[in-house]
């Protein structure tokens, strides 16, 4: 067993969102996906973002007002959000007090299929 400690994790700042990325933990292809903690500040929000990634998230702690297609869900604590590759989103912390905690798994889409293209 390997145990991933958040409070522990390598971090840097992207605008308002400290990330986290798993690479720090050298897992190579040990798992078929990537995987990272991001935290949004109270009042904050992500900046836009669209990657080939299809990513799924995970509320670990706080509220997350996802907002794509000019749309915005509301993604309680111990829920999940899917992104589809290439899917811009913005992932808004409207709390004035609490931090949003996210984990998110991420990876490339499946090659289609020519039968699957039919």
């Amino acid at each position: 067993m390997q145990k991933f400690d958040n409070a522990l994790a390598e971090s840097y700042s992207v605008g308002a969102v400290e990330v986290a990325r798993w690479e720090q933990y050298a897992l190579g292809d040990a798992m078929p996906f990537q995987a990272m903690w991001y935290t949004v500040a109270p009042g904050s929000a992500s900046q836009r973002d669209c990657h080939p990634e299809i990513e799924m998230s995970v509320v670990v702690s706080g509220s997350a007002a996802v907002e794509t297609g000019g749309t915005i869900t509301e993604v309680e604590h111990g829920s999940a959000f899917l992104l589809a590759s290439e899917e811009a989103h913005v992932v808004h912390n409207r709390s004035a007090d609490t931090p949003l905690l996210v984990f998110s798994a991420y990876w490339m889409p499946r090659p289609t299929t020519a039968a699957e293209a039919q």
